[in-house]
């Protein structure tokens, strides 16, 4: 069984992986030998059955109760075993322990936020430590997404408006990736994070020390780096090209023309807001698609975008 699950999914690393794959190994087994049997008798039936000649008559064939009943009843059990085994699986999955370690999840158009209890902020990179519960309460700032980690066999629509959550427990440290598995726009493929498994000890440290590598950064490196953590290259090129958004190159101190005909300079003030309050004013010729990052960057890191954005002349 070890080598089919190989062979069919990914590793298995999470506490409930074990089971998911049991029940998708039964569903799969138990479809191939009824598939076998009935293509078996379908053929043996067409043979010893077949028209011998032109004075072959088909008897008249009322019913057979036995035949009848055993159909009716192997199905049954069989439908109840997966249901039942099904169901038990899907309380597991939706009820977490009660010592988990809580991470907020935000999806935006198109990266993964996820914020700790401590206050650490993390994008497109959740950590978390080996050998515990960990509960994401998740919600959507714009359109519905959907969270899926293969490894753990984890998956849950996350919403705008509401929130849903999901429980996973890592069995081992390593990388494992997420996918945005609903469909939220054109950079939908791209909408990739990495979950980072850490023993206790290193999971405790990144959080005393998340962050406190940029201190001493160039605030032009910092800028470009946060560009690029963020996502904001999907939307906005460096190099004149345009995109859904408005490419960075240029737009330091540039005229701007919104869709209402008001005409503003794209100095520290607008590229803040557009950060904040994306929706306050929209370029003409752009849709209203982008999410504010609000709470998710503080003033040093925006300032660090400016002067960044300030370069690209």
């Amino acid at each position: 069984m070890n080598r089919l699950t190989e062979y069919m999914l990914p590793p298995a690393r999470s506490v409930t992986a074990e089971n998911t794959d049991a029940l998708f190994h039964f569903i799969n087994v138990t479809s191939i030998i009824l598939l076998l049997g009935i293509t078996v008798a379908i053929l043996l039936f067409s043979w010893k059955y077949r028209r011998r000649s032109e004075d072959d008559v088909t008897p008249v064939i009322s019913h057979n109760n036995k035949l009848e009943i055993t159909w009716s009843v192997i199905p049954l059990i069989l439908v109840m075993i997966v249901f039942g085994w099904g169901f038990s699986g899907y309380m597991d999955l939706r009820t977490a322990p009660s010592d988990a370690y809580e991470i907020k999840v935000i999806g935006k158009s198109w990266l993964w936020e996820f914020h700790y209890e401590t206050g650490n902020v993390s994008v497109n990179e959740l950590h978390v430590p080996v050998d515990r519960p960990v509960k994401l309460v998740m919600r959507s700032d714009d359109v519905l997404h959907s969270f899926y980690v293969p490894d753990y066999r984890v998956k849950m629509d996350v919403l705008p408006n509401r929130y849903t959550s999901l429980w996973f427990q890592a069995t081992e440290t390593g990388e494992s990736i997420v996918f945005c598995t609903e469909y939220c726009g054109t950079a939908h493929s791209n909408m990739l994070a990495t979950v980072f498994v850490h023993s206790q000890e290193d999971f405790e440290t990144w959080l005393e020390t998340a962050g406190s590598a940029d201190d001493d950064m160039d605030p032009v490196e910092r800028g470009e780096q946060l560009v690029t953590q963020y996502a904001c290259a999907t939307c906005h090129s460096s190099d004149g090209r345009s995109l859904s958004g408005p490419t960075f190159q240029g737009l330091w101190m540039s005229e701007r023309t919104m869709v209402d005909g008001e005409v503003v300079i794209a100095d520290e003030n607008y590229i803040r807001e557009s950060i904040l309050e994306p929706n306050v004013r929209i370029t003409e010729g752009y849709d209203p698609v982008m999410p504010s990052f609000a709470g998710s960057l503080n003033d040093r890191q925006i300032d660090a975008i400016i002067e960044y954005i300030k370069t690209l002349q």
